[in-house]
């Protein structure tokens, strides 16, 4: 895992290696074994490494046998060994045992379309000086990011914000639109940055530059097809994904340093976990954290699994609240990012680095699977629609005679949040039971820079998803649209950053295309069966975990943020939004955000992530304001 880098130059004055050198310094943590230069003319690249493979030799910028192929990459191709092994029968000589060299004589061999070879997780630049161009390249899913822009003089490109605004000229101008749409699903979605000139390279797509001309060209490689559906029987099913997620597993075992898995004791984690233990010599490292607030905590859980798998189990007890913390997290990420698990997913990070330097997850599952609740509620929601709209309304009107929902995850603060769902219709019910900051609450803060502009409802970029999906299933097909926005702009963007902010390697098994692509073609009674969610799953390996893995209440890695924000937060949201540049500046409306902290403070209601949003925005505002461009 490593942080990439690029610039090129347009007016002839070439690529400074300073610039290339800042942009690697500001990666530093993504990789901290070490980094490289390459520069030829009018195009620079750079890289930071965190060794995983081939840790003697695999030091890049990396290059064909006669210097005119150059690579720079992030990420891990897992079949690297059997591309190589067809590479070399077709005459290609390789000097290291790299996967990164692979990539490079993949590309000799089938040009862009070299993507379509590879299972991994990867950002990648392939320079081609002889045709003077660079293919920029992401993964099927999303888990490795790539963000660039293109003015008159210059492209430029790296794995994160942070590293691309060390490069001169990086327009900085604000995306309102972008930040509009940031309150409501509380990430910048994707291609858009909160930058309105900056952009985040889709999954699934290459971006081929002309270096000599400047011209752009994106292309999409992979798409996933849920319109056919397998005919195969239910054991041949459940063999055939027993199968693939076995194999996806050992693929993600490849690594010359030390490999651990992170244990929630929920179904995902744990079933990573088992299969793992099977595959190793000596007893797997797992690792969990844990804390004080029994709604969040579970260490009890990841305990039980690891006695049964045998694992060498760590644990940490740990306080998240800590703000230096999240200053820290908002800077690597570089724009207004509002998933508050952020801070845990550190934290799990940072202490799992301790002992091991690659960590399996069990990210995707729930996307690829239908295992969030919200997707059962949309199924419910459905049937309920045989009651009049007006009924629904009035149900839901009476929502208020319910106990104060001073926090979301209270029975209180779940029944108001469903029976609101309820009152709507179609694909505005999922659209209330996902967004947390609606369009009126939204304009009821803002300032005058927002106040008065024409925004683009936020529930368009849905709409628009939809409309391009391909699942015809009325509660399938928001898996899919999950799969085609929050899994990679929220859960991948965190882990992403998280995982490198603590030099550590995060691999999902869940998230091998393959597995992806067998999910998209089963049947929805394959993922929602009754009242279970990611049927296949438990039925696949109920045989190596005991029915209790399956069959707790999922709790997510979530955050006490509507306690924070009435305790130790309080004061700081004050000085933060309040007193700081958000409503100085005009973006925020102060009597506004004072009238929703009160009614948070003093529990009419649960305001938390409307607060947390306006927080991280003006955090990260406030950094703009006091670091010059380069």
């Amino acid at each position: 895992m490593c942080g990439i880098a690029g610039i090129i130059d347009l007016n002839g004055m070439g690529v400074e290696s300073s610039e290339l050198e800042a942009a690697a310094s500001a990666m530093a943590h993504r990789g901290p074994d070490g980094h490289g230069v390459y520069i030829d003319r009018n195009v620079g690249l750079a890289h930071s490494r965190l060794s995983i493979i081939d840790i003697e030799s695999g030091s890049q910028p990396m290059c064909n046998e006669d210097g005119t192929v150059w690579v720079s990459f992030n990420g891990e191709i897992y079949n690297f060994r059997e591309i190589r092994k067809d590479l070399e029968a077709k005459g290609h000589v390789f000097k290291t045992k790299s996967d990164t060299e692979a990539i490079v004589h993949l590309y000799e061999e089938f040009g862009r379309d070299c993507v379509i070879k590879m299972n991994g997780m990867f950002a990648f630049a392939v320079f081609d000086s002889k045709k003077n161009k660079i293919i920029l390249a992401r993964d099927r899913l999303g888990e490795k990011p790539i963000v660039y822009f293109r003015t008159k003089d210059k492209i430029a490109f790296a794995s994160e914000l942070g590293a691309l605004k060390k490069v001169s000229g990086f327009p900085r101008g604000i995306n309102l639109q972008a930040a509009h749409d940031y309150f409501s699903l509380l990430y910048v979605p994707c291609p858009d940055t909160i930058y309105k000139d900056v952009h985040k390279l889709p999954p699934a797509h290459t971006l081929e530059i002309n270096t000599a001309t400047g011209e752009l060209s994106l292309q999409r490689y992979w798409l996933c097809d849920f319109r056919k559906k397998t005919e195969k029987s239910d054991d041949e099913i459940f063999c055939e994904f027993r199968s693939l997620l076995e194999d996806a597993v050992k693929m993600r075992l490849i690594a010359d340093v030390p490999l651990g898995a992170f244990l929630s004791g929920g179904m995902d984690s744990s079933v990573i976990s088992a299969i793992m233990a099977k595959l190793f010599d000596i007893p797997l490292k797992t690792f969990t954290i844990g804390f004080s607030e029994s709604l969040y905590d579970e260490r009890y859980h990841a305990r039980y699994v690891s006695k049964i798998l045998g694992t060498c189990h760590f644990e940490k007890m740990v306080k998240p609240d800590d703000f230096t913390l999240l200053e820290k997290l908002l800077r690597n990420f570089g724009e207004p990012y509002c998933d508050a698990s952020i801070l845990p997913t550190y934290m799990l990070s940072k202490f799992t680095r301790e002992e091991v330097t690659v960590a399996l997850s069990g990210d995707g599952a729930d996307e690829l699977f239908c295992g969030y609740y919200r997707y059962m509620l949309m199924k419910y929601a459905n049937f309920a629609d045989f009651l009049p709209l007006f009924a629904r309304k009035t149900l839901a009107a009476s929502s208020s005679l319910l106990p104060s929902s001073r926090n979301e995850r209270t029975l209180a603060g779940k029944l108001k949040r469903i029976l609101s769902a309820f009152a709507e219709t179609g694909e505005k019910r999922y659209y209330d039971i996902i967004v947390r900051f609606d369009e009126e609450v939204k304009k009821s803060v803002y300032g005058e820079r927002l106040k008065d502009c024409e925004f683009r409802s936020t529930t368009d970029y849905f709409e628009g998803l939809l409309e391009r999906g391909s699942s015809s299933d009325p509660v399938e097909k928001y898996s899919e649209l999950d799969m085609n926005s929050y899994l990679h702009c929220d859960v991948l963007s965190k882990v992403d950053t998280a995982s490198m902010a603590a030099s550590l390697e995060a691999r999902s098994p869940f998230l091998d295309y393959r597995i992806a692509e067998f999910a998209a073609a089963l049947p929805l009674r394959m993922k929602q069966r009754g009242r279970k969610r990611k049927y296949l799953i438990e039925k696949a390996f109920r045989d190596i975990l005991p029915q209790s893995v399956f069959s707790r209440e999922k709790k997510g890695f979530g955050v006490p943020l509507a306690d924070w924000f009435r305790g130790s937060w309080q004061k700081i949201a004050i000085e933060k939004i309040i007193e700081g540049a958000a409503v100085k500046e005009g973006y925020l409306e102060k009597e506004s955000v004072e009238r929703m902290l009160n009614e948070h403070v003093s529990l009419r209601s649960d305001c938390s992530y409307a607060i947390f949003a306006m927080l991280v925005f003006a955090i990260w505002l406030e950094n703009e304001t006091t670091n010059p461009p380069a």
